[in-house]
């Protein structure tokens, strides 16, 4: 956990550090205040009467009766400025197309497609689910969802048909946005047909998808039904450059969006985010975490399906009148040095990224990263699961060139934004590889034992945040009572974020991964019990259980344990179909690394699966007590049956 000693930081003094404590202690002895000042940065229909009504905890409102709508501060805002002629999105496709869209192109399009919404019918509070891939009809159709006053559902372009349609059933969505198909590594994805088989499965639920409107990304042939579905160009091109829908006055505690996150139950969770306290937020985290200046070209190599996405390729940048570069493909597609080659082209200042794909770009080698013109680069971020040291340093070392100082932000959908980060202003404070460092002001972290006790410095215990904040969550789409179990039930009034962390003697933060059932693969959250169901849809299971393991790239990888009914025999080919469910049902994402077949799973005498017997086994680590094992013969059967895995993929 120690500092690089070498680190240019370290020969600099520290002068705001202190500074920068007494900063953060003044903004949460009165948060109320302090966001107060902040919303003020804003454009508002009409301010707030209470900055924080509080009278109903866990479900805070932020900013009450004040009115607004995010395109102000988006788009609208920018209009008789410099700012309306700079680039919003530099887009590079896959393939090599790419379009330069300016922050007037924008406004632009989200008029004409906001009208084109209104035309179909689109009301304020309807939900659309929007399942594009990373092309600019996905913001576009964002900021047309919001302006008009509905609610987004950005589903990403990689989950499965099923995946899909138990988040159109949830959402309730009679509107669908999509493209026909778009490339990854080079091969097609065909997404309409996707839609055709996830609007069957939604149907079957009681959800009828009525309209569907179709991007034409690739000019593919798809099913295509007259009456339900509109080419997105045709919409469009029926307005005028010159139409104009003014935003809808939104209450500020009105659901913004909402984005399905897994949790540790089967049923993804709909996390609903407000208008104005995640407008606030996210506008405040943008500027505190990469000191945004006017010359920036700002790259968040990830995908809108996430919140990393919406936060900080979306309304982030945007509010900011930023330049934000959009990547659509792979990032060793057609050659590993693709994410190296963008920078060099686009000129990228800021470069913000998951440790999983810099995992993946560093087994490549430094040649690749060492052929382009860095230069540009002046801070550098990770995001999504905690960066391990040696990651860090070739990152700092290789890629910045020992320059740029390192953003490794905390944070997950249920924020909105980072929580826990550094800022990049040199001086502020001393970077330590690992470490997201302290939290942004107005953020109030601690780690706690089981018993709600601050642990010792270096002693592992839960992540929690205890003062709400604008960026909270409004609450789970259609079930607020898992909204109190979820974040509120382990901790009275504080919430719980389900990480595990340790603080050292400075005050650092080191985040450790999840502490629930639910892991992260490639700095994306699948839940176990999700990816569980899934292969209890064969008919062939009896029972399974999913655990992570460490993955050098991934970061973690499913393996799943199986138990198969009586008289079913264990079979490679059966170890193919149950992959492909799990990749049918999910997506590509959650594909089991490993499948191994057992005849019975460590369980306790009242029928729970003791998954970190299972973990301690798969990963040689310490199985520890087992005395309320049913069957302590259940520990040596996966024992075995692990030995026979590994050594049949030598």
């Amino acid at each position: 956990m120690g500092e690089i000693e070498n680190l240019p930081y370290k020969e600099k003094r520290y002068p705001y550090h202190n500074a920068y404590l007494d900063y953060w202690k003044k903004s949460i002895s009165n948060i109320e205040e302090f966001w107060d000042l902040k919303a003020r940065d804003l454009v508002w229909y009409k301010t707030w009467d209470n900055v924080l009504d509080s009278s109903n905890p866990p479900f805070y409102r932020w900013f009450v009766g004040a009115q607004t709508n995010i395109n102000l501060n988006t788009l609208d805002r920018w209009q008789n400025t410099l700012i309306f002629n700079k680039v919003a999105y530099y887009w590079e496709g896959e393939d090599g197309v790419s379009r330069v869209i300016t922050y007037r192109d924008l406004f632009k399009e989200v008029n004409k497609f906001s009208k084109a919404l209104i035309d179909l019918g689109v009301k304020e509070n309807d939900t659309v689910t929007i399942y594009l891939p990373m092309i600019p009809e996905l913001p576009i159709s964002m900021l047309s969802v919001t302006r008009i006053g509905a609610i987004h559902s950005v589903v990403f372009s990689g989950f499965s048909a099923e995946a899909l349609s138990t988040r159109i059933v949830d959402a309730k969505s009679k509107v669908l946005i999509t493209a026909d198909s778009y490339p990854r590594n080079g091969k097609p994805i065909e997404l309409k047909k996707n839609v055709e088989s996830a609007i069957k499965l939604a149907k079957d639920q009681g959800v009828e998808v009525e309209k569907v409107i179709v991007v034409k990304r690739s000019g593919l042939p798809i099913p295509f039904i007259e009456g339900r579905d509109y080419w997105y160009h045709e919409l469009v091109n029926k307005y005028s450059d010159s139409i104009y829908v003014k935003p809808v006055a939104r209450k500020s505690d009105d659901v913004l969006f909402i984005l399905y996150t897994s949790g540790t139950t089967g049923k993804p969770k709909g996390i609903m985010h407000s208008v104005g306290g995640y407008m606030t937020y996210v506008y405040h985290a943008f500027k505190w975490n990469w000191d945004i200046r006017p010359e920036d070209v700002h790259w968040t190599f990830a995908d809108v399906g996430w919140i990393t996405g919406h936060t900080y390729i979306v309304y982030g940048p945007l509010m900011h009148g930023a330049t934000e570069v959009m990547y659509e493909g792979a990032p060793v597609y057609p050659a590993p040095d693709r994410a190296w080659s963008i920078v060099e082209k686009y000129k990228v200042t800021i470069l913000y990224t998951s440790p999983t794909t810099l995992r993946l770009l560093r087994q490549y080698g430094d040649e690749f990263v060492n052929k382009h013109d860095l230069s540009t680069l002046r801070i550098l971020g990770t995001v999504g699961e905690p960066i391990n040291p040696d990651v860090w340093e070739w990152y700092f070392n290789v890629v910045g060139k020992g320059k740029c100082p390192i953003v490794d932000t905390w944070w997950m959908t249920e924020t909105s934004a980072s929580m826990i980060a550094p800022s990049p202003h040199l001086g502020l404070v001393p970077l330590k590889p690992g470490s997201a460092t302290y939290p942004l002001p107005g953020i109030e972290p601690d780690v706690l034992d089981d018993n709600g006790n601050q642990t010792p410095p270096g002693v592992k215990g839960y992540l929690v945040i205890k003062k709400p904040w604008p960026g909270m969550p409004l609450g789970i789409w259609g079930d607020p009572e898992r909204f109190v179990k979820t974040y509120f039930g382990k901790y009275q009034g504080i919430f719980y974020a389900g990480d595990y962390a340790v603080k050292d003697e400075e005050g650092y933060f080191w985040l450790l991964g999840r502490a629930d059932e639910v892991l992260k693969v490639a700095g994306h959250r699948i839940g176990t019990i999700e990816m569980e169901d899934a292969l209890i849809k064969h008919p062939s299971v009896a029972e399974a259980a999913v655990i992570g393991m460490p993955d050098p790239v991934k970061g973690e990888v499913p393996i799943a344990a199986v138990v198969l009914k009586s008289g079913v025999n264990p079979s490679n080919e059966l170890k193919k179909e149950l992959i492909e469910v799990v990749r049918n049902t999910i997506g590509p994402i959650a594909t089991p690394q490993a499948i191994i077949f057992v005849r019975k799973l460590p369980k306790t005498r009242s029928g729970k699966i003791m998954r970190r017997v299972l973990k301690a086994i798969l990963t040689n680590g310490i199985v520890g007590d087992t005395s309320t094992l049913e069957d302590p013969t259940s520990v040596d059967e996966l024992k075995r049956a692990w030995d026979e895995f590994k050594l049949s993929m030598k």
